[in-house]
């Protein structure tokens, strides 16, 4: 996450969806006041000016808008355009899946990933409810109209934000999981309905398909 009062945007980072890379971008023009709360490296310097804070929940890279509440006065947090970046969600759910493979410290999400087939931990109940109750819309939620940023279509959706900058984001790869890059075969009739059904909220806002070029 990113609070950027001179610049007049919230970054909130959606876990899974390139937010890192958009991370790293804005960091690399980041003001002197700005607040980075995370794991990359500017924001791991900045993260004695933390220290103390009481804030309505926990603060760490994926924080939402209401989570942060208390870092900053109400009023210039309020001012604040949210930005959060989407993604398809059966794309999403294998690149979490493959993460979640990879991570070597302890959670029961990592666990299960480590633990099942693909199918399996998408059918998984505590899966499903994660995904369910956490839909993008509820990580910029509590403040202004947001500026949602579909990762499939950067080249056009960045055209708001480019514009609240002042300048154009070269975004880097930044935590790819390895994985085949098409999601489709990953999935069978029952796990696509699945992803469709604990996505119902986000593929409906953001026109997704699981098929990439067909609308929804």
């Amino acid at each position: 996450m990113i609070l950027s009062p001179g610049r007049g945007y919230a970054f909130v980072h959606a876990p899974k969806t390139g937010g890192t890379a958009m991370a790293l971008a804005l960091e690399a023009r980041a003001m002197a006041d700005d607040i980075l709360i995370g794991d990359t490296p500017k924001a791991r310097r900045r993260r004695g000016r933390l220290k103390g804070a009481q804030t309505a929940g926990r603060l760490w890279k994926h924080s939402t808008l209401r989570d942060v509440r208390g870092l900053i006065p109400d009023s210039v947090l309020d001012a604040l355009v949210p930005v959060t970046l989407v993604r398809n969600p059966w794309d999403r759910m294998v690149s979490y899946y493959h993460w979640l493979k990879d991570q070597s410290f302890e959670h029961p999400a990592v666990g299960r990933a480590k633990m099942s087939g693909f199918a399996d931990f998408v059918m998984d109940a505590e899966v499903g409810e994660g995904f369910r109750r956490n839909p993008y819309a509820s990580y910029v939620a509590g403040g202004r109209d947001p500026i949602f940023l579909r990762l499939e279509h950067l080249d056009t959706d960045l055209a708001p934000f480019s514009a609240l900058l002042g300048f154009d984001l070269m975004l880097p790869m930044a935590n790819r999981s390895v994985r085949i890059r098409d999601w489709r075969g990953y999935y069978d009739d029952a796990t696509q309905k699945r992803v469709a059904d604990i996505c119902a909220q986000d593929i409906s806002a953001f026109s997704y398909s699981f098929d990439p070029g067909e609308p929804a």
